[in-house]
């Protein structure tokens, strides 16, 4: 279940709090693939199973911006702001891959907000560290400090 946040504003009072997590998610090979054939990133340390059984993972892995890209997924799963009229990827801050994501493993993503500004065009904009953590691993495989704008929902009309 998300942390709610009934307006955009209400996020300034939550800046250095962590959010929760999102549902874990297992690697698929599938899903590394498919990532594959969108990218043409076709490395066999993602994609040829037998071959990556003996490279230095000893398992296929997911792609780095497959792990971020993870992010998309599990952000909403974390954190829902209401009250809005749109929200919108700004940006990444800071991104690191600390640990491969092994075809077969779970993943999940947890969320600490770490700063929040007014925009210029009435936005409010939050900086939101999502650590992609590896189930049972020492180091997380992906920390992305993202950046979101939320846009407040126009007042209604008399």
């Amino acid at each position: 279940m998300p942390t709610v946040f009934q307006s955009p504003s209400e996020l300034a009072a939550s800046v250095g709090r962590h959010l929760g997590f999102s549902d874990w998610l297992e690697i698929a090979q599938n899903r590394v693939d498919l990532f594959a054939d969108a990218t043409g990133d076709h490395q066999w340390i993602h994609v040829d199973p037998e071959r990556a059984k003996s490279g230095p993972f000893g398992a296929p892995i997911a792609h780095g911006y497959l792990t971020l890209s993870l992010v998309n997924l599990f952000l909403p799963q974390i954190v829902e702001v209401r009250g809005i009229s749109m929200g919108v990827n700004y940006g990444a801050d800071r991104v690191r891959f600390p640990a491969p994501a092994k075809v077969g493993a779970r993943v999940r993503g947890g969320a600490e907000l770490l700063k929040v500004e007014q925009t210029k065009d009435g936005g409010v904009q939050a900086t939101i560290r999502v650590t992609v953590e590896i189930e049972g691993g020492g180091r997380p495989a992906c920390v992305a400090d993202t950046i979101s704008r939320y846009y407040p929902a126009a007042a209604p009309q008399p």
